[in-house]
């Protein structure tokens, strides 16, 4: 925060000494940094108190971030308004506005409901329908006697803030809303007041500007002040900064993370030393050390946000650490034998598919995107009910999952949920659901989750029977989970509040563009089977197409480059990709150094079914992201034992995409909503983990019925079925009595 009044305060001087007659323009190049840093933050500012006498930086409190109610009572005007009544005639109203020294009026009606609010802007426009309206001096009288209340901009349309909110975050709302006046209130909501809310009074850009410049001066003052030896502007805010940089790194918090960084930093260096000393402990143990690389990494990745480390920096690491460990320790004598070169190639190989069928997807979407193709989708939601609305959004979740990708339906679906939803309770309930449709709806087709793709791509399974035994099963856990889940949506007219526009047909290149996407999704897995080439150079094949019709769609328009391919490619999530690459790399290693083959026949040993392990993999997603589960269990059993398309495989597509709906953290869809709604993990837990688990547990059930029954063995099934029943009923009552 301190860093970024520094370079507020930097600007500001750069401003001054240039000749800047106005700092409005600096004001409108930092409105979108200020606001996402400051809002929502909570101050507590002594008003009208002077800068510490060590403070020279604009501290936190003052300039762009002084609170509104210290904006208000620094304009000193008693509110900043002046109050009328509804039948007050126009003339009276402009004479109590420019008597005094307020520039607004509040319109009350005769109790003390607020009507609207009467500026120069709305006496304009009073006059130039007199002047258009009345055809003589009469007509013209019988307007100035008009009451005020007839020319009012009324209450809903009036911009509000509360008085905690932040000068930046007011300059931003009265810009965005091309107004100069704005309330102060003691709550707001939206931008706006609430009905029960009180009216603290009326500020205007210009007084939020003018305290901003006071303080941005006095911040100059001090500075010089403190350094009289320094009469350069700029060189006095350098030495502030170092100064301030120094004095932050005395602060306890920050030595303590200087010491665990320096800790680190030795940690790492002595590890790289062990690996360059050919030390014959690691000759000796190099499975052990292998296994503890890869729990530290899974640990890094789990807490990222703890760490503060990027995960695929993480999995890169560990990837690296891995072979190197595999490759001149394990079983070695010192350097990659032919044979380990090979198998990185192998393993280089097929991961390679993988990041590039991600790449490209994900590519062809976010074109669609960009020519807003799903309208198409958003055009049909004309429901006002709650509850219909859930399920309508529940089912269109689930089969857009299905031939696009969970992640991207999920940001998609919230992105929608803001315009529909204006409650936000009620959107984060609507978001888990969100959730748990995408990762059910993303099982059942070889391209909407990306463990099922892995297993697709690698053979363990295939297109027509992943989508006809694990349809139902998805579809199961679906209803059970929305079923359970809807339970807590209460109805009401909230939906009436919503800010959806009008249904309008979406332009004839926008179809072409969408459907043209669609198309080159759902050929994929045709392709692969007419083909029998990979998945992949269908999929890439695919975004060349795209490629080719947005150039041709766009040639010539030198306006449109936003919407053209490569403009898609730079907002793709390489960092995502990068972390997929990482940890297979890392699963592969392990698969082929064995160790993975040891871990199965542990598994095998003492669970007593492969059902069992499955289920136990897919609950397992809930806390550990389910690429490296997956990737681990593709390694972990072998195709020639457990060939194309086995139950095994399908289980654990099943289990693995379902199983992390049942916490927030267990899936890349649930990552996603809880940066899009600040959906925490304690509240998904209570309000959704139950209605997820039973849907997981009714999908189980579904398959191993579905699998008995098309086998003829259904009634040896019966027990373990009636298990799961009850397991599924199990968590429904516990998560009634929470």
């Amino acid at each position: 925060m301190v860093r970024f009044h520094s370079s507020l305060a930097l600007v500001s001087t750069i401003a001054a000494v240039e000749g800047f007659s106005s700092i409005h323009k600096f004001s409108s190049r930092t409105l979108s940094l200020g606001q996402s840093q400051f809002s929502g933050t909570q101050l507590n500012v002594a008003s009208g108190d002077p800068f510490p006498l060590d403070q020279s930086i604009t501290p936190e409190g003052y300039g762009f971030s002084s609170s509104i109610g210290r904006v208000l009572k620094e304009a000193g005007r008693s509110g900043g308004y002046y109050n009328a009544a509804s039948s007050d005639i126009v003339t009276d109203v402009m004479e109590g506005i420019t008597s005094g020294d307020v520039d607004v009026a509040l319109v009350f009606d005769e109790g003390t409901k607020l009507l609207g609010i009467f500026t120069e802007t709305d006496y304009i426009r009073f006059s130039m329908e007199r002047a258009k309206s009345a055809s003589n001096e009469e007509e013209s009288a019988k307007y100035l006697v008009s009451p005020v209340a007839d020319y009012i901009t009324p209450s809903s349309d009036i911009l509000a803030l509360s008085d905690g909110d932040t000068a930046n975050v007011a300059i931003a709302a009265m810009k965005q809303a091309g107004v100069r006046h704005m309330l102060v209130v003691d709550k707001a909501e939206d931008r706006k007041m609430d009905d029960d809310s009180s009216i603290l009074g009326v500020i205007s850009m210009q007084d939020v500007m003018s305290l901003v410049q006071k303080d941005e001066r006095l911040s100059l003052q001090t500075m010089a002040r403190k350094y009289p030896g320094i009469s350069n502007p700029l060189d006095l805010m350098r030495e502030e900064i170092k100064s301030q940089a120094n004095a932050d790194a005395r602060n306890p918090e920050t030595v303590k993370e200087d010491i665990i960084k320096f800790g680190t930093g030795l940690l790492s260096l002595g590890i790289v030393g062990l690996f360059f000393s050919q030390s014959q402990w690691l000759h000796a143990h190099a499975d052990l050390a292998m296994i503890a690389i890869f729990i530290l990494g899974y640990i890094g990745i789990i807490f990222e946000e703890v760490f503060e480390f990027d995960k695929a920096a993480v999995a890169l690491l560990m990837c690296t650490g891995l072979w190197v460990t595999y490759a001149d320790f394990y079983q070695s004598e010192g350097l990659a034998s032919d044979t380990v070169l090979s198998q990185l190639g192998e393993q280089l190989s097929e991961v390679s598919e993988i990041c590039f069928f991600l790449l490209a997807a994900s590519t062809i979407v976010e074109v669609m995107d960009q020519h807003q193709g799903f309208k198409v989708v958003t055009n049909q939601i004309k429901t006002t009910s709650k509850k219909s609305l859930f399920w309508t959004i529940g089912f269109l979740t689930f089969f857009l999952s299905a031939i696009l990708n969970n992640l991207t339906v999920t940001i998609v679906m919230c992105s929608l949920l803001r315009k529909l939803i204006p409650v936000d309770d009620d959107r984060k309930l609507f978001g888990a659901m969100v959730v748990v449709a995408a990762n059910a709806g993303g099982v059942w087709t070889p391209i909407g989750d990306v463990t099922t793709t892995m297993l697709w791509i690698n053979n363990q399974l295939s297109t027509i029977p992943t989508v006809t035994e694990l349809f139902l099963p998805s579809f199961v856990c679906l209803v059970g989970s929305l079923a359970f889940l809807v339970g807590q949506v209460e109805e009401d007219s909230s939906l009436a509040e919503s800010t959806l526009p009008e249904p309008t047909e979406l332009a004839p290149r926008g179809q072409l563009v969408f459907w043209s996407g669609i198309a080159c999704l759902l050929i994929v897995p045709v392709f692969a089977e007419l083909t029998g080439l990979p998945p992949y150079l269908a999929m890439l094949t695919g975004l060349g197409a795209m490629w080719t019709l947005t150039d041709i769609i766009h040639m010539g328009e030198d306006g449109d480059k936003d919407l053209k391919v490569p403009v898609a490619l730079a907002k793709l999530d390489t960092a995502g990709i990068l972390f997929f690459l990482g940890i297979l790399m890392s699963i592969g290693v392990l698969d082929k150094s064995g160790l993975l083959k040891e871990l199965a026949v542990y598994l095998s040993e003492n669970l007593p079914s492969l059902d069992i392990i499955a289920t136990v993999i897919g609950i397992a997603s809930a806390l550990i992201d389910n690429v490296p589960l997956v990737a681990a269990t593709m390694g972990m059993y072998d195709l020639a034992d457990y060939g194309t398309d086995d139950r095994l495989w399908q289980l654990i597509a099943l289990c693995a995409g379902t199983g992390g709906s049942i916490l927030v953290i267990g899936s890349a869809s649930g990552v996603a909503l809880m940066g899009l709604e600040k959906v925490d993990f304690l509240w998904y837990a209570k309000k959704a983990s139950v209605g997820a688990a039973v849907g997981y547990f009714a999908g189980i059930a579904t398959y191993l019925i579905q699998t008995a029954v098309l086998s003829g063995e259904f009634l040896s099934l019966l027990p373990q079925t009636a298990v799961a029943a009850d397991m599924a009923q199990s968590v429904a009552s516990t998560g009634i009595v929470m």
